[in-house]
């Protein structure tokens, strides 16, 4: 059955950037608790290989006191871009806003790192196009921790 509820899941993995096992944990909504299946409803910061939107298999772990991620059941085609703004005078908020007019949603991590989705719906390559056209000015680094088929280059 489907339910609208909200449920947290851990997400553990290992960190190239950190040198170091992390924990996140990211919004999911139930799809079949029965199953163990949850769909993400929240962009994640660091965890790779994952997107809003995917349907995840999770169940109880008692090391993490909570659902734990275990597979995905069915990717999204969304994509997730992590982003660090580079030069300090540019506002984090006017790089968000720009690719929020392409049609990408992000979280802000702090005054200098946001997580971006691209929905399988656009073309990557436009957005591709401004992210190194902002990383060749220095303003931003950018990594492509989940990039769909569709929108593979």
């Amino acid at each position: 059955m489907t339910s609208a509820k909200h449920v947290k899941i851990a997400v553990r993995f290992y960190s190239d950037l950190f040198e170091n096992e992390m924990v996140e944990t990211l919004w999911a909504i139930v799809v079949d608790s029965r199953k163990g299946w949850y769909q993400l409803d929240s962009i994640p910061f660091y965890a790779p290989l994952m997107a809003s939107d995917d349907i995840v298999f999770a169940e109880f772990d008692n090391r993490e006191h909570m659902l734990t991620y275990r597979r995905t059941v069915r990717n999204s085609g969304n994509s997730t871009v992590q982003v660090a703004v580079m030069d300090k005078a540019t506002n984090i908020h006017t790089i968000r806003e720009l690719f929020r007019d392409l049609g990408c949603t992000s979280e802000q991590v702090n005054d200098g790192y946001f997580s971006m989705e691209i929905p399988k719906s656009l073309n990557y390559r436009t957005i591709k196009q401004k992210l190194d056209e902002l990383e060749a000015k220095e303003l931003i680094a950018y990594s492509e921790p989940c990039l769909a088929d569709g929108h593979s280059y």
